[in-house]
C-alpha cells in the first residue's frame, strides 16, 4: 500500500515540473503551451489563469480519449504539444501529468507549487467571467481550511 505523498514521490520521478514565474515567461511568447486546470468546476470557475481550459481530474482519462461521453478533442489531439497540468497545490497534478505520459502524451508538465504558487508569487488569476481575481481573496479561496488537517 502506497500514500497520497508515495504515489507522488513516485510520479515525480517520471514527470517534469515548471515553476510558476518560468510559465509565466513562456506565456508571453509565442509557443503557448496548453493548460490544462484539472481542479473541480466551482474551483475552476472562481479563479484559474487566463487561457487555460478545465478538466476535472476525475474524469481526466476519458477526456483524453475518443469514444467517451467526457471526451475532449483538444485534449485528444494535444498529444504531440505542450501542455502544462494545474492544479490548487501542484499535487494533483503532478499525478494527472504521469498519467497522461502514460496515455502517450509526449510534453507534459506539472505546475510546481500549483495555482497556490501562482497566487504567492502575485501572477494574475481570473474568475469565469474573466474579471481580475483580487490577490488576498484567491488567498482564502486557494487556503484549506485548518480543519482539512485534522485527523
Amino acid at each position: 500500500m502506497k500514500t497520497f505523498n508515495e504515489l507522488i514521490s513516485d510520479s515525480l520521478q517520471h514527470i517534469e515540473e515548471i515553476f510558476p514565474w518560468d510559465l509565466e515567461g513562456i506565456l508571453e511568447s509565442n509557443n503557448i503551451p496548453l493548460l490544462l486546470d484539472i481542479r473541480e468546476p466551482d474551483e475552476f470557475k472562481a479563479l484559474h489563469i487566463k487561457g487555460s481550459f478545465n478538466v476535472p481530474r476525475g474524469i481526466l482519462e476519458q477526456s483524453c480519449e475518443y469514444g467517451y461521453h467526457e471526451t475532449v478533442a483538444k485534449l485528444v489531439n494535444a498529444r504531440d504539444q505542450d501542455v502544462v497540468v494545474i492544479c490548487r497545490s501542484g499535487n494533483r497534478s503532478v499525478l494527472a501529468a504521469h498519467t497522461m505520459q502514460l496515455m502517450g502524451y509526449k510534453s507534459v508538465k506539472s505546475l510546481k507549487t500549483g495555482l497556490k504558487g501562482w497566487n504567492d508569487a502575485e501572477l494574475a488569476l481570473q474568475d469565469i467571467q474573466e474579471q481580475t481575481v483580487d490577490i488576498d481573496y484567491a488567498e482564502q479561496i486557494l487556503t484549506p481550511p485548518v480543519a482539512a488537517f485534522q485527523k
